[in-house]
């Protein structure tokens, strides 16, 4: 194939930005954006060879645009696109899944083409509607769902939820044999070869990416395989790299073989919901996000459309369970759940939630029926009588954490086992202070007791915290998020301590009996505290089984200047 425009964007800080379009099939053109000098992409990725962001124009009778691109191509990627077509004449625009890098022009494609319709996931589309903040015509689309542009493009759609965000679709085209795949069988890899020519000089990245993106979701990637084992593909038109096209037989020959090495060892939560059913895919997604921080891999079904075999396989497979009630009138969903009954094994965790739909099964007759059976009772059944608020999200959230921790409890136990006894007993002579944290976004507030805690720079004032994946503040800890720093006293600390050491139950009000008042945050200041800042958070690294959490100092304030900040010392360094 060959190359068609070659355009170079010259802006600050970004460095070197190119544009390639090819003609990869018939009527079928890749307009790939070149990142060349992109050292890091999020978190997950420091990067050694630049990334790209794949972008598809399919015309056929009809026109569809699959997926856009970051935004600093903002300028590149419109003229190239409107140099291709008139934007107007664009009848549909494929979300393969939301994230930035590949939906940060949406808005722009919108004030370019306003009748365009939108193909998405469900989940996509909401997303969406909070994104772009105005009306768009929109198509929800569901695994095996059919478009025909004519010409001979009919698409189709495959629900890759997890791969690597929740509104994951691949979408195969019938007359190029192309299956455009986003993340999936991507690599942050930039040249100007569109394809994968040489193989040993890109397995390295492909492997990479893999690991940081799709191995933590091995079980979703077999699933993914499993929907596409039966199409003819020739092209891997993926999101970010080369495209795929010599070596496919290979590539997702290690995705399967990578994936059921990593499944062997995960700790597996299955989780059912009732699709298009009060708010039982919304809050079985928030429970399956709290199991997920504990490093439990995670699978969610449709109890109204899930095959009776994959129901048993995905059962007697996980060592937790969570349900969120179906309509009692649904015969399939009813179905399904005698499925499950029959499939459950002992000592399996539980968790039930009600969907809130207005017909949903009873939850504590279904409860009694798993105790019998010997399932262990992850979390006190949720009860969903009204339109779901931020506190009731926090406690699906806390609900999924509690339930990973417990599965993982001896996993946990091992890993700390296996720190060698002189090393930890050295970590333990690392002394530190003893902090409260407390945060506050919306409805929602939390806290936790912290010792890692760090000044980090001068210019600005900023302060470094390490907040464990597991915990519940990690939801508040994010960019832009902000926060209080309470400093404990020295002699005076014992009584918070205790309080914030406890283990609370989802969605418990960690202040109840202490003396709080709201700083200029919002965040609760303790009274008690020796001192306090508010701070803001400006980054996140990834360490590990922590993030390290720099955030800069706003303003501060010391109750009692003669006092001093209580120490804590240690003497093994293999908990806190």
């Amino acid at each position: 194939m060959v190359a068609l425009t070659q355009l170079t964007q010259v802006i600050p800080n970004p460095g070197r930005l190119t544009v390639q379009t090819v003609e990869i099939a018939p009527q079928t053109t890749a307009i790939r954006c070149l990142d060349w000098d992109r050292e890091r992409f999020d978190i997950e990725f420091g990067l050694r060879n630049g990334t790209t962001y794949n972008s598809f124009l399919i015309q056929g009778e009809k026109v569809a645009l699959v997926d856009t691109s970051h935004r600093k191509f903002e300028q590149l990627y419109l003229e190239i696109l409107v140099g291709l077509i008139d934007p107007t004449k664009i009848d549909y625009l494929i979300i393969s899944h939301t994230e930035p890098d590949h939906s940060g022009l949406v808005k722009n494609i919108l004030e370019l083409a306003p009748s365009i319709t939108i193909v998405a996931a469900k989940v996509a589309i909401q997303f969406l509607e909070n994104m772009v903040h105005q009306p768009f015509k929109s198509i929800q689309v569901k695994s095996g769902e059919l478009l025909d542009l004519g010409d001979g493009h009919k698409l189709e759609f495959i629900s890759a939820p997890n791969l690597h965000w929740p509104d994951t679709i691949l979408t195969y085209d019938y007359k190029t044999s192309t299956l455009y795949t986003c993340d999936v069988f991507g690599m942050h890899y930039c040249d100007d070869h569109t394809y994968d020519e040489n193989i040993s000089l890109i397995e390295e990245d492909f492997k990479y990416y893999y690991d940081c993106l799709m191995g933590p979701n091995a079980r979703s990637v077999l699933a993914a395989l499993k929907r596409i084992d039966k199409l003819e593909i020739v092209t891997v038109a993926t999101g970010h790299g080369p495209l795929l096209q010599n070596y496919i037989s290979q590539w997702l020959g290690w995705y399967q073989n990578w994936s059921l090495e990593q499944a062997k060892t995960e700790t597996l939560v299955a989780l059912f919901y009732v699709e298009d059913y009060g708010y039982s895919e919304h809050l079985v997604r928030t429970i399956a996000h709290g199991c997920a921080k504990t490093g439990a891999s995670v699978e969610l079904v449709a109890l109204n459309s899930a095959e009776p075999q994959e129901v048993r396989e995905l059962v007697a497979q996980a060592s937790g369970l969570v349900i969120g009630m179906p309509n009692q009138s649904s015969a399939i969903a009813q179905a399904a759940l005698s499925t499950i009954l029959a499939a459950v094994h002992k000592k399996q965790a539980i968790g039930l939630l009600e969907s809130g739909g207005g017909e949903d099964e009873p939850v504590y007759p279904l409860r009694n029926k798993f105790q019998e059976l010997g399932l262990i009772e992850a979390f006190t059944p949720i009860l969903v009588k009204e339109i779901p608020t931020q506190g009731t999200e926090q406690l699906c959230d806390e609900a999924g954490t509690d339930m990973g921790q417990w599965l993982n409890r001896d996993r946990t136990i091992k890993q700390i086992k296996s720190i060698d006894s002189e090393l930890e007993k050295a970590l333990g002579r690392i002394s530190t202070g003893l902090y409260i944290i407390t945060a506050k976004k919306g409805e929602i507030q939390s806290a936790m007791l912290a010792s890692w805690v760090t000044q980090a720079s001068l210019e600005p004032l900023g302060v470094a915290i390490a907040v464990s994946k597991e915990r519940a503040i990690e939801s508040l800890m994010h960019v832009g998020d902000r926060f209080v720093l309470n400093v404990l006293e020295e002699g005076k600390y014992q009584g918070l301590m205790k309080h914030f050491l406890k283990r609370f139950a989802p969605g418990a009000d960690r202040f109840a009996g202490v003396k709080t008042y709201p700083a200029n945050n919002e965040s609760p200041v303790l009274a008690e505290a020796l001192a306090y800042m508010e701070c803001e958070i400006t980054s996140r690294m990834d360490c590990g089984d922590h993030w390290v959490i720099y955030s800069t100092v706003q303003t501060g304030r010391v109750a009692k200047l003669n006092a001093l900040t209580a120490a804590h010392h240690r003497k093994i360094g293999n908990h806190y």
